[in-house]
């Protein structure tokens, strides 16, 4: 628990002195345009807090994250509930273990607009986004981006990078709710084993929504 505070604590600190601190260079789009377009593989730990709109914390959780572009990546949570957000490339798979329910939803529709389509890699997702600068806190180089379509249900993103390499993300909704992430362990172009973004439906679990089929997907 002592970790996990201390994690929260850098974020919040970082989140509440963004205003202001702005600056509109190139360093910034660098390390984001790298990021999105550079990265092949990338895998870490995390810790995760939800800020309600009082400034309270209202839930932590922790896990896993693992991405493998173009269009898959495995967000896998283990601490305090069992849950696995899976992106194959054409499904998003939302499993939540203890409900044994799967909720699924064709990734492009999914993902529009949203954060998650920054670490996807898609070729266009820096297109749906507005690059406003870039500012220093100590070792973090904090980039900020806000979604073009504003319904998309967030407000606006930030990635915080040390040495390059994206060890931060803060995401603002619509509903003055902050979501921060604290990324451990992280290793970058790094062979994953693909069966990590291969979704099957467990037997005995409920299903809602229809996963979108390759064949329906063909121009």
């Amino acid at each position: 628990m002592r970790e996990r505070v201390t994690g929260i604590a850098i974020l919040l600190l970082a989140a509440a002195s963004a205003v202001g601190e702005t600056d509109n260079d190139d360093a910034g789009k660098r390390l984001v345009d790298e990021f999105v377009g550079n990265v092949v593989t990338f895998r870490g730990s995390f810790e995760q807090s939800l800020i309600d709109a009082d400034g309270h914390v209202a839930e932590n959780t922790s896990g896993t994250l693992e991405i493998q572009r173009p269009g898959q990546f495995r967000w896998s949570y283990v601490d305090p509930y069992e849950q696995w957000l899976v992106a194959d490339g054409l499904n998003i798979w939302s499993y939540d273990v203890d409900l044994a329910q799967v909720t699924v939803k064709p990734q492009a529709e999914a993902l529009a607009n949203t954060p998650a389509l920054l670490l996807s890699g898609a070729d266009d997702a820096l297109d749906q986004f507005e690059y406003q600068g870039s500012y220093v806190e100590t070792i973090t180089t904090w980039v900020r981006l806000v979604p073009k379509n504003t319904e998309s249900g967030f407000e606006r993103v930030e990635l915080g990078f040390i040495a390059d390499t994206l060890n931060r993300m803060v995401f603002y909704d619509n509903l003055e709710q902050t979501t921060l992430v604290q990324l451990y362990e992280v290793t970058v172009n790094e062979p994953i084993d693909p069966a990590r973004f291969k979704f099957t439906v467990p037997d005995d679990v409920d299903v809602v929504g229809v996963p979108a089929v390759a064949d329906a997907m063909a121009p």
